[in-house]
């Protein structure tokens, strides 16, 4: 899908400290042939701190530096992936309440680690239907697995999972970086590697039973033995076919891309699912940065972006790839054109560094 006119134009995240995977080691939290495979030193953690209030902090650094006032407002999108606070409570309107206070909606948006992607979608699209010239939208996301119900070093073989929060601002009137064109493709015959035997009615508590995405991946693979259907296809040629999509939408190509932005997954899960079906190596990634931080659920693309961005990485004229997959399975993408170098017109105002430490 192409879009014209649709822009970030503040970009803001919170990453907590890092504990190093050696430490994890010692610790007895992670083994050393993992470690070693995972390609990671260190993964961010946050003690403390929940999720709304690291999204509370990213937002209001992207709303300082997108130059819009509250009043240009007309919504805000929250996403996360993992519980946020009491059941049935809203804290999407709590991150309203923490930056804009304003009386415009506010969704709670869960698309798994995509979360963030289809936020911006459909913030693009409400911004584009409405017409209005300084309208801007309130992108926020957060995740804190930082408890005895999420085995953040065990969890999945894929991954180590990250505390962080990030915030965009969607505008019409201008910004750092330009929203090109985005794309969405699934796979649902493959939505059971994430289910594993687990019962569907009722619903699961997590108050019992930790989150485990290797043992429902090893149901899945034994239920393969005992000759069940496989429905896996080649993900990584759906990959690839939304990112030509995309290319194509956007009018360009991928010798074009100065930069892939993508998730925090470990080393070669990275290359064989994202990077390895488009022929890219892990140096036109994030992989230097992401092997500080771990993957940090809904936050790895701002997070990747605005590092790029503010580092010099990419500069006005560049052209970035935002690619990555969730359970479902779904895979994602989308490609902007840096407008602005930090310091430059909006999006660009100077802020205070909402980092954790990291």
């Amino acid at each position: 899908m192409k879009f014209e006119d649709i822009y970030l134009a503040g970009v803001g995240t919170y990453v907590p400290s890092a504990v190093t995977t050696e430490c994890a080691v010692k610790e007895g939290w992670y083994t050393d042939d993992a470690r070693k495979a995972s390609g990671l030193e260190s993964v961010a953690v946050e003690d403390s701190l929940p999720a709304v209030d690291m999204a509370v902090l990213a937002a209001r650094t992207a709303v300082e530096r997108s130059g819009h006032t509250a009043d240009d407002f007309r919504g805000l999108l929250h996403t996360s992936t993992y519980y946020q606070g009491p059941a049935g409570w809203s804290p999407a309107h709590y991150v309203l309440a923490g930056t804009l206070d304003r009386p415009v909606s506010a969704f709670h948006v869960q698309h798994g680690c995509l979360g963030l992607l289809a936020a911006l979608e459909s913030a693009a699209l409400r911004l584009a239907a409405g017409g209005e010239r300084d309208a801007a939208m309130l992108l926020t996301a957060a995740d804190n697995f930082n408890t005895p119900l999420v085995g953040r070093w065990t969890s999945s073989s894929m991954f180590v999972l990250a505390d962080a929060g990030s915030s965009a601002v969607v505008s019409r009137r201008g910004g750092f970086a330009r929203l090109l064109a985005m794309d969405f493709v699934s796979q649902p015959g493959m939505e059971a590697m994430h289910r594993g035997d687990e019962p569907l009615f009722p619903p699961a508590e997590p108050v019992w039973r930790a989150m485990d995405f290797e043992g429902r991946l090893e149901s899945w693979r034994d239920q393969w033995a005992a000759g069940g259907a496989i429905p896996l296809a080649d993900f990584g040629e759906l990959i690839a076919a939304t990112v030509e999509r995309t290319l194509k939408a956007a009018g360009t190509s991928l010798d074009r891309m100065a930069r892939v932005v993508h998730n925090g997954f470990n080393r070669e899960p990275l290359s064989v699912f994202l990077l390895d079906p488009l022929g890219l190596d892990a140096s036109r990634g994030t992989w230097d940065l992401n092997r500080t931080i771990g993957h940090a659920s809904v936050s790895d693309f701002l997070i990747g972006l605005e590092h790029l961005w503010r580092t010099g990485q990419v500069v006005p004229g560049d052209q970035v790839l935002v690619l990555g997959f969730t359970t479902g399975m779904e895979a994602a993408c989308a490609v902007l054109e840096i407008t602005a170098a930090p310091g430059e017109g909006h999006g660009a105002l100077p802020a205070a560094d909402s980092r954790g430490g990291h």
